[in-house]
């Protein structure tokens, strides 16, 4: 009997020992879930609901921004670059100066159109001209009558005009000895007054009356003896230049591989005004005599 009163006193201490230890399992569980969850506080809540209410507005509020046009537009390419695009694209002829060439006075044209561009000659090259002029006067000087039909009738926009010239290639040293020996061709005026043999006098009057800003000089026809020459036109171009009432013209001419060429743009266009050379094509840049009395015909 004892050792059964013993075993049941045991077992009920065991029963004891187990609900407690299951009841401080819990209590442990619960204290540790408790320190795990942040803390809700009243700031949070305040925080929380500034947030919705920022968020709120930014969806409530319309953006400021410029209305729309109720009819949608475009623009157009202009006459003389779609022209150019159609005639190149569509023919195996290409203009004279390579595009090392070209580039020196499409920079300067980029820079200054819309301008006043005369350019001695009417070629393959003269609707690339008129579009990189686009919204400027672009006018052709041409010594060929024949070939200004030929051109107009393909493209009537352009603007030329027939020209004749008194000189020709094999007379160039005795114009460039009279050139560099009388006075009169050192003085600035208006061409068609100067008594310069030099000077042109018989282009259109517009030629001389516009200031203009870009001269290019590749005509007239100087391969051959009984040709006319550029003496007279790389001259005139450069007294042009001169007289004009201020600001400055960029003179280009080609062909200065050619003696002629060479001697004459160097001589009465003046190296002290070469800004630079890129293959056959030279680039002066001219200013004003008249805006500042007193400069010599070459710097």
């Amino acid at each position: 009997m004892r050792s059964k009163t013993q075993l049941s006193c045991n077992l009920k201490l065991v029963i004891i020992s187990l609900v407690f230890l299951f009841f401080f399992i819990m209590l442990f569980k619960s204290s540790t879930f408790s320190f795990s969850q942040p803390p809700t506080t009243t700031s949070n809540t305040n925080d929380l609901s500034i947030i919705s209410s920022q968020e709120t507005e930014k969806t409530t509020k319309l953006p400021d921004c410029p209305s729309l046009p109720l009819t949608p537009t475009c623009t157009k390419n202009p006459p003389s670059l779609a022209s150019a695009l159609i005639h190149y694209a569509t023919t195996n002829i290409t203009p004279q100066q390579t595009i090392k060439e070209i580039s020196v006075s499409a920079k300067i044209l980029q820079k200054k159109s819309p301008c006043n561009f005369l350019v001695f000659g009417l070629g393959h090259d003269s609707l690339m001209w008129t579009s990189l002029n686009y919204g400027g006067r672009t006018v052709f000087l041409e010594e060929d009558k024949s070939w200004i039909e030929q051109i107009q009738t393909k493209f009537p926009s352009l603007e030329s005009h027939h020209v004749v010239y008194d000189t020709k290639v094999h007379q160039s040293d005795e114009l460039m000895r009279s050139g560099m020996e009388q006075e009169d061709c050192k003085k600035v005026s208006d061409p068609r007054f100067s008594k310069c043999e030099l000077a042109h006098k018989g282009f259109p009057s517009e030629v001389y009356d516009i200031e203009w800003d870009v001269i290019m000089v590749d005509a007239p026809t100087g391969y051959f003896e009984g040709a006319p020459g550029r003496m007279s036109a790389i001259y005139t171009a450069g007294l042009i230049a001169r007289n004009r009432e201020n600001g400055d013209t960029d003179v280009f001419v080609h062909d200065v591989d050619r003696k002629i060429e060479d001697k004459f743009s160097k001589t009465f266009l003046c190296e002290g005004y070469l800004v630079e050379q890129e293959g056959r094509i030279r680039h002066f840049n001219i200013p004003s005599h008249r805006a500042r009395l007193g400069r010599p015909f070459c710097p």
